[in-house]
C-alpha cells in the first residue's frame, strides 16, 4: 500500500469529528490523538479502552507493507489477543446491487438499539488501474457511521483474491479487543471472495433479490452450500409477491443439500432493509444459531479449525514473500522471463530453476 492509500485509510478510520453526532469536546480529543505520535503500548491501551481512532490507526498498521509498521501491528495483535474472541462474526455477501450497504446500515442500527457494539469491515473494490479505493461504504452508510457504538472500516481490496483484504482477519481481532461484540464482514460480491470470508466468520449470510431472474439458475452451488441463511432483500411494494415465491423456491432447493456439520438447518428470510422490515427476524435467527452451535460445541470447534487454516495460509504467504524478496531470485527471475520470451525454456523448467535457488 502506498503512502497516499495509508493516509486515506487513516483518515477514514472513523466518522468526521466535525459531524453533529460528535461533541466539540470529543472532536478536540480526537484531533489531539491524531496529532500525537503514540508508542505501540499507548496505542494498545487506547484501543482496549474502545478508542475508535486508535482502532483505525491499528488497522492502518496491519494493512501497511512497511516492515516497521508490520512489527508494530504484531505487537498490537499479540496484546489484543487475550481480549478478543468475544464476538459473533457475520459474513455478508451478495451480488452488486442486492442492497448490502443498505442492509448493513439497517441491521447495524437495529443491533445498536439492542445495546450491541457493531464493527463493519467492508472490503472495498480497488481500481485495477490506479489501485485507488472507492471507499464508498462510508458515504452509503451515512447514518450508521455517526453512531457512537459503530465502527466502519472500508479496506481497499488491492490485488487479493476476490477482493478480500489480506489482513481482514487480524483487523477482526483488534475490533473485538476494542469491545465490538458483532463484527460484520461484507464481501465485494464478485463470486470469488466468499470462501475466504466463510473461513473467518461464524455465520454466513447470503443476500438475494427476488424477480431478478437468478433465483436458482444464476447462483453458484458452492455459495449456497456455505450459506447459513438466505435473506431475500427488497421484499417490499410490488416485489412482495416475487419475494414470497423466491422464498419457496430457495426452501425447496435447500432441502437437497446435505446436513451441515453444525447441525443447523439453513433458513430463508424476507427483508426490506430500506423500510427496516424483517431486520429483527434476521437477528433472532442468528441468535438462535449461536445458541445451538454453542450448545453442541461446534462454535468453538469451527473457530479452532479456522485458526489452523489461517496458520497454513500465513506460512504460505510468508514463504512466497521471502522467495520473491530473495536478491538471487529477483535477478534470476528476470533472466528466466527473458528466456521464456525467447522460447529457450519452458515455464516449468524456469520455475524449477528458481526454486532451486531459494
Amino acid at each position: 500500500m502506498n503512502n497516499e492509500n495509508q493516509k486515506s485509510a487513516l483518515s477514514e478510520s472513523e466518522s468526521n469529528p466535525s459531524s453533529k453526532s460528535v461533541s466539540s469536546e470529543s472532536a478536540k480529543r480526537i484531533r489531539s490523538f491524531r496529532k500525537n505520535k503514540f508508542s505501540e503500548k499507548e496505542l494498545l491501551e487506547e484501543l482496549l479502552k474502545g478508542n475508535k481512532t486508535a482502532l483505525g490507526r491499528g488497522i492502518t498498521l496491519i494493512e501497511s507493507n512497511q516492515k516497521t509498521h508490520q512489527k508494530q501491528a504484531e505487537y498490537l495483535i499479540e496484546g489484543a489477543l487475550p481480549y478478543a474472541h468475544k464476538s459473533i462474526r457475520i459474513g455478508i455477501t451478495g451480488v452488486p446491487g442486492v442492497g448490502k450497504s443498505t442492509f448493513i446500515e439497517s441491521f447495524g442500527s437495529y443491533l445498536i438499539q439492542q445495546g450491541k457494539k457493531v464493527a463493519v469491515l467492508a472490503v472495498d473494490p480497488s481500481s485495477s488501474v490506479s489501485h485507488g479505493s472507492i471507499l464508498g461504504d462510508k458515504t452509503r452508510m451515512e447514518n450508521l457511521v455517526k453512531e457512537k457504538n459503530a465502527f466502519i472500516r472500508p479496506s481497499p481490496s488491492g490485488e487479493s483474491l476476490g477482493g478480500v483484504a489480506r489482513k481482514t482477519r487480524e483487523s477482526i481481532i483488534l475490533c473485538e479487543a476494542a469491545g465490538f461484540d458483532v463484527i460484520l464482514i461484507e464481501t465485494v460480491g464478485v463470486g470469488q471472495s466468499e470462501t475466504t470470508v466463510h473461513s473467518m466468520t461464524d455465520f454466513f449470510l447470503l443476500l438475494k433479490l427476488a424477480g431478478a431472474g437468478d433465483e436458482l439458475q444464476g447462483i453458484k452451488r458452492g455459495i449456497v452450500e456455505m450459506a447459513d441463511a438466505i435473506v431475500i432483500n427488497k421484499a417490499d411494494g410490488d416485489n412482495q409477491k416475487h419475494a414470497r415465491e423466491a422464498k419457496l423456491e430457495f426452501n425447496r432447493a435447500l432441502q437437497l443439500y446435505p446436513p451441515k456439520e453444525s447441525e443447523w438447518k439453513p433458513k430463508v428470510k424476507l427483508c426490506s432493509a430500506l423500510y427496516n422490515e424483517g431486520v429483527s427476524d434476521v437477528w433472532e435467527m442468528i441468535s438462535e444459531f449461536k445458541e445451538k452451535v454453542e450448545n453442541n460445541s461446534f462454535f468453538q470447534h469451527n473457530r479452532q479449525e479456522q485458526n489452523k487454516f489461517w496458520l497454513y495460509q500465513t506460512v504460505n504467504e510468508y514463504l512466497k514473500s521471502r522467495f520473491y524478496d530473495d536478491p538471487k531470485v529477483k535477478t534470476a527471475l528476470k533472466e528466466q522471463l527473458q528466456l521464456i520470451e525467447d522460447n529457450k525454456t519452458t515455464a516449468f523448467a524456469a520455475a524449477k530453476h528458481l526454486l532451486s535457488l531459494a
